[in-house]
Order: structure tokens, then sequence, then C-alpha cells
């Protein structure tokens, strides 16, 4: 440690902090759209027979940046390319996800949701595919 005036890792901190940071606001985004949508504007956000509340949306949203932040982890240490990969994968899964609003009880709730998908799908694209 002797000659070093630079911690170490200043800059694999800021790489941390910048991913959670990426990770909250596409929560806190998607979490704005449904208060929007659900207690201001009354659109009854169901799929199936299942209800979507905030808790799931904050979890999935978690989940899925978590996630995301993870495979760019595992791909940059295994591969020479692994951020181009992780935007392929990444683009695969947003879509692969919109699928899901398709079954909701309305056409509101339909865009609703996918708007979700979307914002939260742009937001960890564009924040986690940066170096």
């Amino acid at each position: 440690m002797c000659g070093s005036d630079a911690p170490p890792r200043l800059g694999r901190m800021n790489t941390h902090l910048r991913r959670i940071l990426v990770v909250l606001a596409a929560t806190a985004v998607a979490v704005a759209l449904w208060v929007a949508a659900v207690p201001v504007a009354g659109v009854d956000l169901t799929v199936g027979a299942t209800a979507v509340g905030v808790v799931p949306v904050v979890l999935a949203c978690l989940v899925a940046g978590l996630a995301g932040w993870g495979l760019r982890a595992v791909l940059e240490r295994v591969t020479a390319r692994g951020g181009r990969a992780w935007v392929v994968i990444a683009c695969v899964v947003l879509a692969v996800s919109c699928a899901g609003p398709l079954g909701a009880g309305s056409a509101a709730a339909v865009l609703v949701l996918l708007g979700m998908h979307v914002l939260v799908g742009g937001i960890l694209l564009a924040g986690l595919a940066r170096r």
C-alpha cells in the first residue's frame, strides 16, 4: 500500500453505486406509474384473477434489476464481449416479458403493464449497459 494515494477499488465502487441507483430508479418509475394508474386513475390492474399490487411491482423490479446486474457481472468475467451479449439477452428477455401483460383484464391494464415493462426494461438496459 506504500505510495498509493487512491483507494484501489474506487472505480468498481462507483460502478456498483451507479448500478444500485439504476435498479432503484427503475423500481421508483414502476411504482410511480402504478400509483398514477391504480389509486389515482382507478385502473383495475389484474392479470387473470390476480390483482397487481404495489408490493409485487416492487419485488418484480428489484428481482429483474438484480438478476440483470448479476448476469452482466458474470458475462463480463467469462466473455470478451460480455456487455454486448448482455444487451442482446436483456432485449430478448424484455420482449418475452411483454407477453405477460397481454393477459390483463382490460385494455387500460394492458397499456399500464406494458408501460411498466418497457419503462423498467429501458431504464435497466440504458443504465446497466453502460460501463
